[in-house]
């Protein structure tokens, strides 16, 4: 009996068609975005989102705040100090503040190599949100919304800029773990925008590819018998989609299945840093966070448009000085050799990297030793792609708590960073449900104070 259209496509899916991937029918190849707003001048091609999830101290890194030793174990009534659980006095960083580079930016004795390329960097010191919560907090900065159900940043980017390599996805989603590291949620979401724009996790936790990404080789067929099979199944698709329509998940799905079958040889090359030479790999650190920050390079100059790099928890709720000693060093080290090596290769001025996490933390103590979490004033940084080098924009009050000079929301940097990439972010939208939707929704302005 011949197999139905339903049989086949779960035949395929349960090999490496189930790997959800970006691509098209078409023969491989750059494929253009589908912006078609004014261009701005902005010149970037590419993203690398350096996430620390659980929100890193701003007050322990980039924004030195002396009063805190003043006023050490008080609350005084010149800032509203209401926090999402009970915590105690103002707590001084441990940690000694020291101004770097020619810009004279202070940086933290904790983060040396950082401190390092501190002339490349652009500290956002005044950023702000109003969510002390992290999963609506990750989605407001993931998606622009606290809402479960709209498209990432990175989707939105592939969206709005195309690829430049169909053999890879145009959207990567990085970290340590089976699955990608349980990137999914608001980091990698499509939402509603055509499912090719979804975010691809990959275990980087794995040095070998075939590890790293489940399933990549097929058991049973080779690339020949392969091929025939993917021909036949288009076939058939094109067959259905033709009785009633087109179908974005059917699409999507197919989409997913021919850019699977592609990756099978990409994959082998991009997602190896083991060819990389051993004084590159030990710039980076041979560790989670080196690997995934060094294959975000090995992405990104092969077309990848936006990689998400996970780079370990920073919800410091306790012990935060002895847990800092220990998880700033491999991110400190990878996220320095990251502006190093794109600079070296040419490639930091079109391509934007930023570091931070969904919120930053309290100025008081929680437990003694750790801080809450603080939506209402912390940093981010920004290099390349456009953004002013060796600036720190913005300040927080005299303690560190909110934002009080050049505030910065999340929208304001998503509206930012399209600007970069050569999108009005109010353009950049998609028809859904009867209205227009938009990465920044109804809000944001793009911060001219950060672009060159």
């Amino acid at each position: 009996m011949n197999p139905t259209r339903r049989q086949t496509l779960r035949t395929l899916f349960g090999t490496i068609g189930s790997v959800a991937l970006t691509g098209t029918l078409a023969q491989a190849g750059p494929v253009p975005g589908l912006y078609t707003g004014p261009r701005t001048p902005g010149k970037a091609k590419r993203v690398i989102a350096l996430w620390l999830t659980g929100g890193p101290s701003h007050v322990d890194m980039f924004d030195p705040k002396p009063a805190l030793v003043k006023f050490q174990g008080q609350r005084p009534g010149s800032v509203d100090l209401r926090t999402e659980r009970q915590t105690g006095g103002l707590l001084p960083t441990t940690f000694e503040f020291r101004k770097r580079g020619q810009s004279g930016i202070d940086v933290s004795e904790i983060i040396p190599n950082l401190a390092s390329v501190a002339d490349d960097l652009c500290v956002i010191r005044s950023m702000y949100s109003f969510n002390p919560t992290h999963t609506p907090a990750l989605s407001l900065w993931h998606t622009g919304t606290v809402l479960l159900n709209r498209p990432s940043i990175g989707a939105w980017t592939s969206y709005g800029l195309g690829t430049e390599n169909e053999n890879l996805p145009s959207f990567v989603a990085l970290a340590p773990g089976a699955g990608g590291g349980g990137l999914g949620g608001s980091a990698t979401r499509a939402g509603f925008l055509p499912a090719r724009h979804q975010g691809t996790p990959f275990d980087s936790g794995q040095l070998e590819p075939e590890k790293m990404i489940p399933d990549l080789r097929n058991k049973w067929l080779d690339e020949t018998q392969q091929r025939k099979q993917l021909d036949a199944i288009q076939s058939l698709n094109r067959e259905y989609s033709n009785s009633f329509g087109a179908d974005d998940f059917l699409e999507g799905r197919i989409q997913s299945m021919e850019s699977a079958y592609r990756l099978q040889s990409a994959a082998t090359d991009a997602f190896d840093i083991r060819k990389e030479p051993e004084g590159i790999r030990e710039e980076y650190g041979i560790n989670n966070s080196g690997n995934g920050c060094l294959l975000a390079r090995r992405l990104v100059e092969r077309g990848v448009r936006y990689v998400h790099v996970a780079l370990g928890n920073w919800d410091d709720h306790k012990d935060l000085e002895q847990n800092y000693k220990k998880n700033c060093p491999p991110m400190d080290r990878a996220a320095a050799a990251l502006i190093r090596d794109l600079k070296r290769r040419g490639l930091l001025d079109d391509t934007i990297v930023t570091w931070g996490g969904e919120f930053g933390r309290t100025p008081v103590s929680e437990s003694g030793t750790g801080r809450d979490h603080n939506p209402y004033g912390y940093t981010m940084w920004v290099a390349g792609g456009g953004f002013k080098r060796g600036i720190a924009y913005g300040a927080t009050d005299e303690f560190g708590f909110k934002a009080v000079e050049d505030r910065v929301s999340v929208h304001d940097l998503h509206a930012t960073m399209l600007h970069a990439m050569g999108m009005d972010h109010t353009r950049l939208t998609y028809r859904y449900a009867g209205r227009d939707f938009r990465l920044t929704d109804v809000f944001g302005e793009v911060v001219k104070g950060i672009l060159a």
